[in-house]
């Protein structure tokens, strides 16, 4: 997400307002339609563009037609109103078919990072027969009820027994102030979201705050509600399935995680890949937090276009 990208050069591919299981998201396309594709699947409260145009790019100068979009209650996709129409990970695993679908892609490659790693998970147990390869980024073994982790960690609570770590201390502090009124300006809106991002990034990569306030700077411009984002909480876990059913992957798995991300410790990439996934590699990223910086840009694709070139057709 480096800031010259953002701010002046925005990557704009094939645009598609999907309908589909009673929402409308927001997707869009870039490369040869007849190379395969690889679906990019955010994380909870993130936009599809949050995938960095540097990302895209070099995934697409490799050979993969790329697919990003918005979640539900996300960017230029639908909100919902969960009171009345709650919905789970199940759900949102299903708008990523229908994304699929849209652009006529019957199999594809996912990387999906942080819940879009549960997400894309979901899909590798569930739709086997069209997940080319998985690669599960900054994320958790599938049925990893974080939701509940992080209320007990709030409230002085004790992980139960057999459970992954809490996020960090310092990043449960920045969350309970991370999110600003919901009529407040885009200078208010930056102000309190900056702290946030200073805790996710980590503390080994240098952290550049222009960057950082050009990618915030498009998710505000572009957001229906920037507030509806959080009914991703209110899913949390549900409707993900177990981590046992991680065993019937069959689709080349990578496991890519930094070895400073505060939300998910690194123990929580090992048990997707030595406890849960059969023959998934693991690659830590030395310095990487919760984030996606631009100087990681060649290194992560580097790794996808890698891994996905094992099984491409």
């Amino acid at each position: 997400m480096q800031e010259n990208e953002l701010k002046n050069e925005c990557l704009t591919g094939s645009e598609q307002i999907v309908r589909a299981n009673g929402v409308e998201l927001w997707a869009e396309a870039f490369g040869d339609p007849g190379h395969p594709t690889v679906l990019l699947v955010m994380g909870a409260q993130a936009q599809g563009v949050q995938w960095n145009d540097g990302i895209v790019r070099r995934l697409v100068d490799g050979g993969l037609r790329v697919v990003r979009y918005d979640h539900r209650d996300t960017g230029r996709s639908s909100t919902v109103d969960f009171t009345t129409h709650p919905y789970t990970v199940a759900d949102m695993a299903s708008d990523a078919l229908a994304v699929l679908d849209a652009f006529g892609a019957a199999r594809a490659h996912l990387v999906g990072a942080s819940l879009g790693g549960l997400i894309a998970q979901r899909l590798a147990v569930t739709d086997a027969p069209r997940v080319l390869t998985l690669t599960s980024l900054s994320s958790q073994p599938l049925g990893t009820d974080t939701v509940a982790a992080v209320q007990r960690a709030l409230e002085g609570g004790s992980p139960l027994p057999g459970e992954l770590p809490p996020p960090r201390p310092e990043l449960l502090a920045a969350l309970t102030t991370a999110f600003p009124r919901p009529d407040a300006d885009l200078e208010e809106y930056l102000a309190v979201r900056m702290p946030l991002w200073r805790v996710l990034h980590g503390g080994v990569l240098p952290f550049d705050e222009g960057e950082y306030r050009a990618m915030e700077r498009r998710v505000y411009e572009r957001a229906r509600d920037l507030m509806a984002g959080l009914n991703h909480t209110l899913a949390g876990a549900a409707g993900s399935g177990s981590t046992a059913d991680l065993a019937s992957v069959t689709a080349p798995t990578l496991v890519l995680h930094g070895t400073e991300d505060p939300m998910f410790p690194p123990v929580h990439a090992e048990a997707t890949a030595a406890a849960a996934v059969p023959g998934a590699r693991l690659v830590m990223i030395d310095g990487m937090g919760h984030t996606l910086p631009g100087t990681l840009d060649d290194r992560l694709a580097a790794e996808i276009l890698r891994h996905t070139s094992r099984a491409r057709v």
